[in-house]
């Protein structure tokens, strides 16, 4: 249900967003006649952490309407994931780009256009930090190599280990959440290049790299480590997401 309609005392509907990929990519012990399906994915953190907020997870596809899937959500997770197509942001693919899922691209933006239009909390992770400022006219940088400032990425090392230092700025939502410093993993080898009109940055590692994006006047957090993957559980950044659902 939407939150006007939502029963009282109900659980938030969360929406969290996934890949969509062959079922050869994944799964070769499937037999012939199962090599032209696809699979949906959803990676269990998202769910275990919007679920240890008080949230009611769902995983979205891309077989409904967008703004019929919108029009029953409280609050959407925007996951991390491929490398945005950088023709998104006016670029063609340097060296370091990875494969890019232009349909989920597409599917993503109407995802969070649709949300802020109704004033949906959403909490991009990741990925869906750089899906952000690209929405909003922003660019990448398409890789950062792995000897580069704070060691992003930590592609090598167990997903949760605390990489580096995050500096919130103080009066930010995302200060409000974690504090002026927090710890964080760190699982991408992209960043934010030029930061969008309209985007604040609320976060930055100790090489100058964008952590942390809003947009003031709404309920948009974007985070670019992964807070579900974090040992502490529930998250802050889902605690808020739930909350901000509710109220």
């Amino acid at each position: 249900m939407a939150a006007g309609r939502r029963a009282p005392g109900a659980m938030p509907l969360v929406g969290v967003s996934g890949r969509r990929w062959p079922v050869l990519r994944l799964a070769d012990w499937t037999p012939p006649a199962m090599h032209g399906e696809l699979f949906d994915l959803h990676f269990v953190g998202y769910s275990h952490a919007t679920a240890a907020a008080g949230g009611l997870p769902v995983g979205l596809n891309r077989d409904a309407p967008v703004d019929a899937m919108l029009d029953r959500l409280d609050a959407l997770v925007l996951s991390g994931g491929a490398d945005i197509d950088p023709a998104n942001y006016g670029r063609t693919p340097t060296p370091g780009c990875g494969p890019v899922e232009p349909d989920r691209d597409a599917w993503e933006l109407a995802l969070l256009a649709g949300a802020v239009e109704r004033s949906l909390p959403v909490l991009a992770i990741c990925r869906g930090l750089q899906l952000v400022n690209v929405m909003y006219g922003g660019t990448l940088l398409q890789d950062v190599g792995s000897e580069s400032g704070d060691g992003h990425p930590r592609f090598d090392r167990p997903a949760g280990e605390l990489a580096h230092e995050v500096i919130l700025s103080a009066g930010s939502l995302a200060a409000s959440i974690y504090g002026e410093r927090v710890k964080v993993n760190s699982l991408h080898h992209q960043v934010v290049d030029a930061v969008a009109g309209g985007l604040s940055v609320t976060g930055r590692s100790s090489d100058g790299r964008v952590e942390a994006l809003e947009r003031p006047g709404t309920s948009l957090l974007a985070v670019q480590w992964h807070p579900e993957m974090m040992a502490d559980q529930p998250d802050p950044a889902f605690s808020w997401l739930v909350g901000a659902a509710l109220s």
